[in-house]
């Protein structure tokens, strides 16, 4: 699991990184909310710890910001505790509040709940006769054989694979992969789409997967079947699904 640490104070930035990287996790530091939107972009995180007091931009301004266009789960970190504070930041996507200072204990508990909340989306194997996609694992193979895609590519699958069936426009393509300057990137996922068309498909000229729905954007194919991972700690112990027709 990755996640960003957007905070100006380098000893939190070392002590988070220390703390977390022993968990397993890897961590992405910002020093700036600049810098952070730009790492949120560019590594695409699966928690973001947000500062609220950050030199260029208030944490709220970039909590906002980010959900523009990002559903990445957001934990605050803040010496602000007032509950008008609280409630602000939660009514603007934060998907938790941890007032300075804390328990690394209890930071971690936090992340690891708000993880679970999110696995809950992401625990499913994706089946297209041979080829399996697992989001959790972040992992795509032909059988025995794994695929490897660039980090951007599988955000772009990710995001097709959770509305397969459907029609994802390029705007939200654009904005939920590229953030707010996406609409300059049309080119790119053009380029996307034509690396994983000929990495998954058969017949890269003849898609079946990645499907392209003229002059307004790209629709996944229903799976053959998805079902959860060994192990999953979701609800429910197995789902398979049929495509019909």
């Amino acid at each position: 699991m990755r996640v960003l640490v957007i905070d100006d104070e380098p000893q939190i930035r070392r002590l988070l990184s220390i703390a977390l990287g022993t968990k397993g996790w890897e961590v992405f530091e910002a020093s700036t909310g600049f810098e952070g939107i730009q790492e949120i972009i560019n590594v695409k995180p699966d928690v973001v710890l947000l500062d609220l007091n950050l030199p260029d931009m208030d944490g709220a301004n970039i909590l906002s910001k980010i959900r523009e266009w990002s559903t990445v789960p957001v934990i605050v970190l803040s010496v602000r505790e007032s509950q008008d504070d609280i409630i602000k930041l939660l009514n603007l996507g934060a998907d938790d509040y941890i007032v300075k200072p804390f328990y690394t204990n209890e930071l971690m508990a936090r992340l690891s709940a708000v993880c679970r909340r999110r696995t809950t989306e992401t625990e499913i194997r994706y089946r297209y006769g041979d080829l399996t996609i697992d989001l959790e694992a972040r992992k795509i193979c032909r059988g025995e054989s794994e695929i490897h895609v660039t980090v951007t590519e599988f955000a772009v699958l990710e995001l097709l694979l959770r509305y397969a069936g459907k029609i994802v426009t390029r705007d939200k393509l654009l904005k939920e992969i590229w953030g707010p300057s996406g609409e300059s990137e049309k080119g790119s996922l053009r380029v996307h789409i034509r690396a994983l068309r000929r990495k998954l498909e058969i017949d890269p000229e003849h898609p079946e997967l990645i499907l392209t729905e003229p002059g307004v954007g790209y629709r996944m194919t229903v799976p053959d079947s998805l079902y959860e991972p060994e192990g999953s700690t979701a609800p429910s112990q197995r789902m398979e699904v049929t495509k019909r027709g």
